[in-house]
């Protein structure tokens, strides 16, 4: 057995619906500006190829089935915003993967939230640096259960939603993402060889916006589940 240096962390996992296996998770990856109507509330008219990001695996807060689940407000920060997405888990390796065969590494779906300090993000944006800071931090990706594949086929269209407080923010159809999720893995593959174990998160629609302490956020996706967290 190695000698650490320090008590090595628990592996950070996510219950997968149906059995008592956890989904241990790896990598996350998030794409950005995948839905039209958002990229044009961010001042972005034009179609890029597909671009990433990533998020710490710290990041992840599970939120169970009917439970309401207590998110803190990050610092350094005074507009904190949601970002509600279809979750992707990969289920094997591979690189290079085509379009056509994507499909067979999924392992399955999961709801999540994207929480991003927004003003720190428009500030990196701004000065060319990395977006990090306003991306990657702590409690920054609520998440439900991984929902096997198996159980929803494959994930093409369904509304996505969600809330703040009882009132609508995000909703479309997820068939209006730009970069389809068969072609989101075979792009992100050309970069990264995936493993079972990454998350991919694969966008957001228009409606995003801040959120304070004592807000109710509720999101929801057809095949998948729902989630419920609280700012505190």
């Amino acid at each position: 057995m190695p000698n650490y240096a320090f008590p090595v962390p628990p592996v950070t996992s996510v219950p997968v619906q149906g059995s008592d296996a956890q989904f241990p998770v790896r990598n996350i990856y998030c794409v950005g500006r995948n839905y039209w109507a958002h990229r044009e509330e961010m001042g972005v008219t034009d179609r890029d190829p597909p671009f990433f990001f990533t998020k710490c695996r710290d990041a992840i807060v599970y939120c169970a089935p009917g439970a309401t689940v207590d998110v803190p407000y990050p610092p350094e920060t005074s507009n904190y915003h949601h970002e509600i997405e279809l979750v992707v888990a990969i289920g094997k390796e591979g690189s290079n993967i085509s379009k056509d065969e994507a499909v067979s590494y999924i392992f399955g779906y999961a709801i999540g939230l994207d929480m991003t300090r927004r003003d720190l993000q428009s500030q990196a944006k701004d000065k060319g640096r990395p977006w990090d800071n306003g991306k990657s931090f702590q409690y920054a990706a609520p998440m439900g259960e991984i929902v096997p594949i198996a159980k929803t086929g494959e994930i093409v269209d369904g509304r996505i939603a969600l809330s703040v407080n009882g009132k609508i923010r995000q909703e479309a159809p997820m068939d209006e993402m730009i970069t389809s999720v068969s072609e989101t893995i075979a792009d992100l593959s050309r970069f990264h060889t995936l493993y079972p174990g990454d998350l991919i998160m694969t966008g957001t629609p228009a409606g995003v916006g801040a959120v304070v302490a004592g807000d109710i956020l509720e999101g929801s996706a057809e095949k998948v589940g729902a989630l419920r967290v609280k700012i505190v």
